[in-house]
């Protein structure tokens, strides 16, 4: 639990520096078995001129480019909010095997609202993964970081 702490708080880390940067604000980090961080990626839309540029799903194409199958089945990707179908998608194919995630995309709804910047869909990661053929697990979220999570979020959505 310790360690996931760990990880989380990294993840949003780089959540406030995509906030900084003019993106909207969502961090994961890539962990390896042993605990080293191998990448990390904020939400990168603004910079990239690409709105399906989630941090998530920009990591795991990342690291589908410079790590086999079998690197990262064994890897976690941590990540400050439970990611959307599409990373979840992404993750999948890319074939992460642990996901980690401090707030429910659930929750993510209700500090967005109906703000146009991020139209979620309201579904969780587990739902998805069950229709597939991988054994991905899923851990989230997290009480001990929900509040640090959704203060990187405070004032930047209009709901």
């Amino acid at each position: 639990m310790l360690e996931h702490m760990k990880y989380l708080r990294a993840a949003n880390e780089v959540a406030k520096k995509a906030r900084e940067s003019g993106n909207t604000p969502f961090g994961a980090v890539l962990v390896d078995e042993d605990g080293n961080i191998l990448m990390e990626q904020g939400n990168a839309e603004a910079l990239l001129k690409d709105r399906t540029a989630h941090a998530e799903r920009v990591l795991a194409s990342r690291a589908s480019q410079s790590y086999g199958p079998e690197v990262l089945k064994k890897c976690t990707l941590y990540t400050t909010v439970e990611p959307c179908c599409m990373c979840t998608g992404a993750i999948y194919w890319a074939n992460i095997g642990h996901i980690v995630f401090g707030l429910t995309e659930s929750d993510l709804l209700k500090l967005t609202g109906s703000d146009e910047k991020n139209p979620t869909f309201d579904i969780s990661s587990r739902t998805i993964l069950s229709h597939g053929q991988k054994d991905i697990t899923v851990e989230g979220p997290f009480e001990e970081i929900q509040e640090e999570v959704k203060e990187v979020h405070k004032g930047f959505w209009n709901n």
